[in-house]
């Protein structure tokens, strides 16, 4: 067992995908940050997964990436483990990323797939064993072929897994049946993860381990909930309590991610709807359909969700509709 990170070795259940707070300057919003890595904790994360795609990892500053890291760990204080994104299209990087994450005193990093570069997977293969060698953390893989236009094949992961370090997979490739095709080969013990809040329960039907999430950012407890009911029983909660999730992450995918998102924490009071550049903020077409949503849930799930929704934005949203 890993003396480093050693309590990611089991992870299963719902780990939130942090968002990073701007504040109105087009600064990272530590107290923000500090604030949502608390409630997450406190609402039942199982890890936190910080500079990551939701987090926009590729618009930070090296200084920025530390400093995030930095807080995760600060408010986890062990409590669940803190994995940071540190992956990059050029190996080198990656690999100054990971380290500077090991050194900070994350417990596991996602190291994504290359992207725009599209290597082979004898290219895929090296990059990630390079990484590996060059750090004492666990490595969870990162294949999301719809942002990075190519994918991990099934041989190369079990080839990946292998490796003494490479503990996971975070699987957003769209195909639910990867973890029943998977399992055979990776072993009990490796950890499949889904990064696509629509498949979760289908991907967990399938053998899969959990889900690295944007939805729980919002919902944490339904999240859990339905993950807990479909481990534990009864599956028909499970199957009931997917309604509302599925409802909530079309909300918060009816535009580029993080953009939704944020706009829905912001008007549950958490912070700023702000992104970087080139992304913009959730168009007004699609602000009045996330605060229906929000305010459905509200209503019917209040204790399930990270934050109420106040009675001004209600009236807003009853004068859009109006």
């Amino acid at each position: 067992m890993l003396t480093i990170g050693r309590h990611v070795a089991k992870l299963s259940g719902y780990a939130p995908a942090l968002p990073t707070p701007f504040d109105d300057n087009g600064d990272v919003d530590g107290e923000a940050f500090e604030r949502l890595c608390d409630l997450q904790i406190t609402n039942g994360a199982t890890a936190l997964v910080v500079c990551g795609t939701t987090g926009e990892a590729t618009t930070l500053t090296p200084k920025e990436h530390g400093e995030l890291i930095r807080i995760a760990v600060g408010v986890s204080r062990g409590r669940v483990p803190v994995i940071a994104g540190a992956g990059s299209n050029a190996t080198d990087h990656a690999i100054a990323l990971t380290k500077d994450a090991e050194e900070i005193g994350a417990d596991a990093v996602l190291s994504v797939v290359p992207y725009y570069n599209k290597p082979t997977q004898a290219g895929l293969y090296a990059h990630f064993h390079e990484i590996v060698a060059s750090t004492g953390l666990p490595v969870v893989l990162y294949d999301v072929p719809s942002r990075t236009a190519c994918g991990l094949a099934d041989a190369t992961i079990a080839r990946l897994a292998e490796l003494p370090r490479i503990i996971g997979l975070k699987d957003a490739s769209g195909d639910v049946t990867r973890p029943s095709r998977l399992r055979s080969v990776v072993g009990p013990d490796f950890r499949l993860l889904s990064g696509d809040d629509a498949l979760g329960l289908a991907f967990l039907a399938q053998g899969g381990d959990g889900c690295i999430s944007v939805t729980s950012n919002v919902a944490p407890g339904l999240c859990r909930n339905m993950f807990l009911a479909w481990k534990q029983g009864p599956v028909a909660r499970a199957q009931r309590l997917a309604g509302p999730i599925a409802q909530l992450t079309a909300a918060l995918f009816c535009e580029t991610n993080p953009a939704p998102l944020k706009y829905a924490l912001s008007l549950l009071g958490l912070m700023s709807p702000k992104v970087r550049l080139p992304l913009v903020e959730l168009s007004d077409q699609f602000k009045l359909e996330v605060a229906t949503t929000l305010v459905e849930l509200c209503d019917v799930y209040s204790e399930s969700m990270i934050g109420k929704i106040g009675g001004p934005i209600r009236a807003g949203r009853r004068a859009m509709v109006g």
